[in-house]
């Protein structure tokens, strides 16, 4: 029986900003990854907190891409978003849309109408990213809030990550109204909501599902809101820093550079690491703090710092080269 960590789900959830593309640039090795999931015969889902594609457009993507994807296996949380508000709202009611075409393209396929006034009457506000909202539709939606309509956010990743870097994602838009509101959304439909995640292994009646992003914040701890397992990736947003003062909530069961790490053994990628030396690094326990010595891969030493990390331990360095690598972490 292979020990391949894939080889031990029946669905792999893959996030996609930052896990298999970077805004339209695809990550090296992301496609090789899904091929060879599909060669095995594992099932494949996209779970995207982004709400400025719509699934068919995403597929169209990744397919152009090198990454075989159908609209089926896509969900987004436009389409999660507007399928909400259909459950909410009568057929045809009026809903005002601050983002992109695409999430109106969803609302209107939900037997919605999108409108993007206050003298529309809506009953409803649906906030997703797009590059062009500006200042007069958010001040449309924070006037139709005010005067009673629902507030949906897809989603409220404070970025997105780029090949520049972070960039303001849609959670950045979400503030504003937050802030001249002074309340919060009434629903966030996205991650860390665990509806992507459930849904995903619903339509592929799939009983150990395994999630991979890039974000502690949202696939970690959404995929930990589901119950399920997960591997955070360290080619995007969240980096080891974050993952080493991480709470319970956001802590994921593998970490890997990248996605090679589903087709090494599980044991390679499991974290918290148990031991104290791995891969030419070795850590040395005192009371509430451990020192970590050596050289090696990163990835090596993030492993056996974490079980301290998370046990509220100190971590120092003792040699140049973990110095250097503490540092890059910000640790």
């Amino acid at each position: 029986m292979s020990d391949r960590l894939a080889d031990a789900y029946d669905l792999v959830i893959f996030d996609l900003d930052g896990v298999i593309y970077l805004i339209d640039k695809p990550i090296p090795g992301a496609a090789e990854a899904v091929g060879e999931l599909r060669s095995a015969g594992i099932p494949i889902a996209y779970a995207t907190n982004n709400a400025s594609r719509r699934a068919a457009d995403v597929a169209a993507l990744l397919s152009g891409m090198g990454v075989p994807a159908t609209p089926a296996e896509v969900l987004t949380s436009a389409g999660a978003a507007a399928a909400l508000l259909a459950e909410r709202f009568p057929a045809g009611a009026p809903v005002l849309v601050v983002g992109a075409e695409a999430l109106r393209a969803d609302v209107r396929d939900a037997g919605l109408t999108p409108v993007g006034t206050l003298e529309d009457k809506p009953v409803a506000v649906v906030q997703g990213f797009g590059p062009e909202v500006g200042w007069q539709l958010l001040a449309e939606a924070a006037l139709a809030v005010r005067a009673g309509a629902t507030w949906v956010a897809t989603n409220t990743d404070r970025t997105l990550p780029s090949p520049r870097g972070p960039l303001p994602g849609n959670g950045s838009l979400v503030a504003v109204l937050r802030t001249a509101l002074d309340r919060e959304p009434d629903v966030v439909v996205g991650k860390p909501q665990p509806a992507l995640f459930t849904t995903a292994a619903s339509l592929s009646d799939a009983q150990r599902p395994l999630a991979v992003g890039d974000r502690l914040d949202t696939d970690i701890e959404g995929a930990v809101g589901a119950g399920m397992d997960s591997l955070l990736v360290l080619t995007g947003v969240s980096g080891p820093g974050e993952l080493l003062s991480a709470p319970e909530s956001r802590r994921p069961t593998y970490v890997s550079a990248d996605l090679a790490g589903l087709f090494r053994p599980e044991t390679a990628a499991r974290i918290p690491y148990e031991g104290d030396d791995l891969g030419g690094w070795q850590i040395t326990r005192a009371d509430k703090s451990v020192t970590l010595t050596g050289d090696g891969d990163p990835v090596d030493a993030l492993r056996l710092l974490t079980g301290p990390a998370w046990a509220g331990d100190t971590v120092a360095a003792g040699s140049d080269q973990a110095r250097t690598l503490l540092d890059s972490w910000g640790v």
